[in-house]
């Protein structure tokens, strides 16, 4: 066949890395079960980091980033998988050890593919990629442990990033009560039409004083920052009250003691995406095409871009200026 493109990071100086779209060929991808032809990719906060010398996401260069793909097989040698079946790949070693979705064609393991569920577009699973997949095991987790709307007010931190967001949809669109924290100014309507029943600042997560015990305020929590707030969330959750953990912008160290959990019983459910056990990765992916599924924001969190628009986009988003999604196509 012939030559297709990809974006490559390259560090040839310490401390100094390049971005640059190069032309290469099947041959020059790693090996892998399923050969597939990418539709779309997404971007991720991991994948902005991927591009930083100092990001401690990419070991060897050069490298394609990107740790979603959404395509069509082109070829298998794995039979569950066959020419022309629509698939979704996020997360294992995908643009961090092994070349990744910003790519028009990738090669990866067979176990780390999903059939695309019936219900879901390949623009839409990239929608959600590994972000709207994260909020979604976190939800699910919450209602794994009984977590009911007539419970009460569920708080959300970060809950202008991309895990934050969807969560915040997510449990709207279950008819939960939202407390959304954010640190960002000024978005308060984006966070009520994602369905927030009330926005805080990132500070009234963070209080200055944190008390092992605080007032019970919320049934449960998503948090997706971790530090201070996963602290603050874990002491103000009501009892037997479940609270997950998917990130640590805001630290990676949490201040606790035994008390919100032999007092109040509270549950605390970590939440890993990159691991998922396949069975599990793809009972989430139903529920994103079915009862978690967002129709009516999708397009408008959307921001669609092209390959060559990446770079700019890609340094955007690890300044923080990126609101909502952006979705690469690539066909």
């Amino acid at each position: 066949m012939t030559a297709f493109r990809a974006l490559f990071v390259d560090q040839k100086k310490p401390e100094e890395t390049s971005l640059e779209i190069k032309s290469i060929q099947l041959d020059d991808l790693p090996e892998g079960d399923v050969t597939i032809r990418v539709h779309y990719s997404g971007i991720n906060y991991k994948d902005g980091l991927a591009t930083l010398a100092n990001g401690n996401i990419v070991k060897n260069y050069p490298f394609i980033p990107g740790i979603d793909a959404a395509g069509v097989v082109i070829a298998s040698s794995d039979p569950e998988f066959k020419e022309g079946d629509p698939v979704i790949v996020t997360s294992y070693e995908l643009g961090v050890s092994h070349f990744g979705g910003y790519s028009e064609y990738i090669r990866v393991p067979s176990k780390w593919v999903v059939p695309l569920p019936d219900g879901l577009t390949l623009r839409e699973a990239m929608i959600y990629g590994t972000a709207g997949f994260t909020a979604a095991m976190s939800v699910l987790a919450l209602q794994d442990n009984g977590a009911e709307p007539q419970d009460g007010k569920v708080a959300v931190s970060g809950a202008t990033g991309g895990v934050g967001s969807f969560a915040t949809a997510i449990l709207s669109e279950l008819g939960f009560s939202v407390v959304a924290s954010s640190g960002k100014q000024g978005r308060e309507d984006y966070l009520a039409k994602l369905g927030a029943d009330e926005v805080v600042s990132r500070e009234a997560f963070q209080p200055e004083k944190l008390r092992p015990l605080d007032k019970e305020q919320f049934a449960h929590a998503i948090d997706c920052v971790g530090g201070k707030p996963l602290s603050y969330l874990l002491s103000t959750t009501k009892y037997g009250g479940s609270v997950t953990t998917c990130g640590m912008s805001a630290g990676y160290q949490l201040s606790t003691t035994v008390y919100p959990f032999i007092l109040r019983g509270i549950h605390l459910l970590g939440i890993d995406s990159v691991y998922c056990p396949y069975p599990r990765r793809k009972e989430v992916w139903h529920h994103i095409a079915t009862d978690f599924k967002l129709d009516s924001l999708l397009d408008w969190v959307t921001t669609e871009i092209t390959l060559q628009d990446l770079p700019e986009a890609l340094e955007k988003n690890i300044q923080g200026g990126i609101l909502g999604r952006y979705l690469v196509r690539l066909i």
